[in-house]
């Protein structure tokens, strides 16, 4: 029987292929991921709405498939299967099924390994009948089990944990990776509930000397849009210093507070609301080039899209209405949207509908950078690293401050080098004085 790629959401007729999970000869059970496809930089999985034997792939990754197009083949369970290709003929085991105690073709049902990536969900529109799996509880007497990835029923049972008592933040109550978390920990000596594990900090992939490496999924994406920004885009770019001595302090008073709330605040919610700030004075700046009609389409939103770096490339996630929330909103949003895009469970909608970015590279080090304008807005501010270092007062007198370079990049069709600076000197009018920042529009 042929499967045919399903719905991927609305609006979307096709997907590029990333990687298959599965290959000729694998059992498959209802809910089992297929494989991964993103469009528009989010990535997702295809479950499974079938249990039975895959007998063949129609697609290669790093290729696009439409929606009804034939997708793969297989053998629904009682049908009579079909002889599986010689091994010689098998495309690539996907490398987070490798090495990993692989069953032969034909057992009950293949486990996938701990690499896996369960995190990035299909929407809703994937999710059919049955779409979470049923198996059999941990007590034997064939109870449903709570939604989940074979790799994430692996790890649970690797660790002892029962996935009946863990609560799912997937779609429809799926259990992801990240669920698992906080039973994940070493349990204390005298029994008490295991606090919840921190986050691994996001790893970048930096290559293998000697080997070649196809651009595709994300990457591909990455370059692509890179590539259209410089080509349309004339760019200008130009760097200033800003006094952040004041937001310093004014952070480290609210840091512990909001912290108690679960609020992470960080020097880039101030600067996200600074900018949403500076674009109502300037609006030429939050505007967009439609280079087919001639014409500059001044916006009256105010998205402003946050640079993230995730472990497979760059994302730009939106923080939509910047301009209408505090900077504790701000910062919760930011926090939110950049784990989902390092996690790989960004929605489509997340990325969607920027008019400004910030792109910060301060907290790897750097001081100065010529950001590329993310097409088709018209400008983008890097901030880089905060350093303490001796400055001038008004009255000639040295004091420490702690200091900042922003580095601004603008579309020259749009904005003129003078308008750009006038936009730059009302964010530094705001990071000057933070407390601005805290007040409504009409107190600022």
């Amino acid at each position: 029987m042929d499967f045919p790629l399903p719905p991927v959401g609305e609006g979307l007729i096709e997907v590029e292929l990333v990687r298959w999970l599965v290959r000729p000869g694998d059992a498959v059970a209802r809910g089992q991921s297929l494989a991964e496809v993103m469009s528009d930089k989010a990535n997702m999985e295809v479950p499974s709405p079938f249990a039975g034997t895959v007998t063949a792939l129609a697609a290669t990754e790093g290729t696009k498939v439409k929606v009804g197009q034939t997708f793969l083949s297989y053998n629904a369970v009682g049908e009579v299967a079909q002889p599986a290709p010689s091994e010689g003929n098998l495309p690539p085991r996907p490398p987070s099924l490798r090495g990993t105690g692989e069953q032969e073709a034909g057992s009950p049902q293949r486990t996938n390994g701990p690499h896996e990536s369960a995190t990035a969900l299909a929407p809703p529109s994937l999710l059919g009948k049955g779409a979470g799996g049923v198996g059999s509880s941990p007590n034997g007497h064939g109870a449903p089990l709570p939604p989940a990835a074979p790799s994430v029923r692996m790890l649970a049972r690797k660790f002892g944990v029962d996935l009946a008592h863990v609560r799912g933040s997937g779609p429809h109550g799926r259990i992801l990776l990240d669920d698992l978390a906080p039973y994940l920990a070493p349990k204390p000596a005298n029994g008490a509930r295991p606090a919840p594990a921190a986050p691994d900090a996001p790893k970048l992939d930096f290559g293998t000397a000697g080997t070649r490496m196809k651009l595709i999924g994300l990457r591909r994406k990455i370059a692509e849009h890179m590539v259209e920004s410089k080509r349309h885009i004339p760019h200008y770019s130009y760097i200033d210093e800003c006094d952040l001595s004041d937001l310093v302090r004014l952070r480290a008073q609210l840091r512990d507070a909001l912290a108690k709330s679960g609020v992470k605040l960080t020097y880039l919610s101030f600067m996200v609301k600074a900018v949403a700030r500076a674009l109502k004075e300037v609006p030429i700046v939050n505007s967009s080039f439609d280079e087919a009609a001639n014409e500059v389409v001044l916006h009256d939103k105010y998205n402003v899209g946050v640079a993230v770096a995730a472990h497979n490339g760059l994302m730009v996630p939106v923080v939509k209405d910047a301009d209408k929330k505090d900077v504790a909103t701000i910062a919760t949003d930011i926090e939110r949207l950049s784990n989902d895009a390092k996690a790989g469970k960004i929605k489509i909608d997340d990325l969607r509908g920027g008019t400004f970015t910030v792109t910060s590279i301060g907290n790897l080090g750097g001081l100065i950078s010529t950001p590329i304008i993310n097409h088709p807005e018209v400008g983008i501010m890097g901030v880089g690293k905060v350093v303490k270092r001796p400055v001038y007062d008004a009255h000639g007198a040295l004091k420490p401050a702690d200091m900042v370079y922003l580095s601004f990049s603008f579309d020259h069709r749009v904005v003129d080098g003078a308008i750009g600076v006038v936009f730059g000197n009302a964010v530094m009018r705001y990071l000057h004085a933070p407390a601005l920042l805290l007040l409504g529009e009409r107190g600022a």
